[in-house]
């Protein structure tokens, strides 16, 4: 195991995380971690544990976790994306290539109302980009 352990451990949940700060300076020389903190990402909301003062380094390295954090979700986020992509251009290969009558009748309705909800959200973001960007034209 490193010896150079982290000062903080983010014990990663829904919505955020339980902070701990990591602890080797004991007598047993174990690994102690202590709970400081509760985060919430949703609404930035930072919750010491208990009566506990959160110092300012406690501070500092929770919100750079939390900005890091963010940043992580919103990149599986577009990751996830271009899947669904990759999985929709599969599905056509296979619809028209593999697929028996039974398979498609199995999915076809569920399909088109997932694609026609899809493609409705996508042109009405696609036409209100395309009116904000007049409206900053003709300022």
């Amino acid at each position: 195991m490193s010896v150079d352990l982290p000062d903080y451990y983010f014990r990663v949940r829904e919505n955020g995380a339980f902070v701990f700060r990591v602890d080797t300076e004991n007598r047993q020389r174990r690994i102690e971690l202590e709970q400081i903190a509760n985060v919430n990402i949703k609404n930035g909301e930072i919750k010491p544990h208990g009566d506990r003062k959160l110092s300012d380094e406690d501070q500092i390295a929770i919100r750079d976790w939390m900005a890091d954090r963010t940043a992580l979700l919103a990149e599986r986020d577009i990751d996830d994306i271009h899947r669904a992509i990759d999985h929709m251009n599969l599905t056509t290969h296979w619809a028209n290539s593999r697929a028996t009558d039974d398979q498609l009748e199995g999915i076809t309705d569920a399909l088109l109302l997932a694609m026609h909800d899809l493609r409705t959200v996508l042109v009405r973001k696609k036409a209100d980009r395309l009116m904000k960007a007049a409206r900053k034209d003709d300022d």
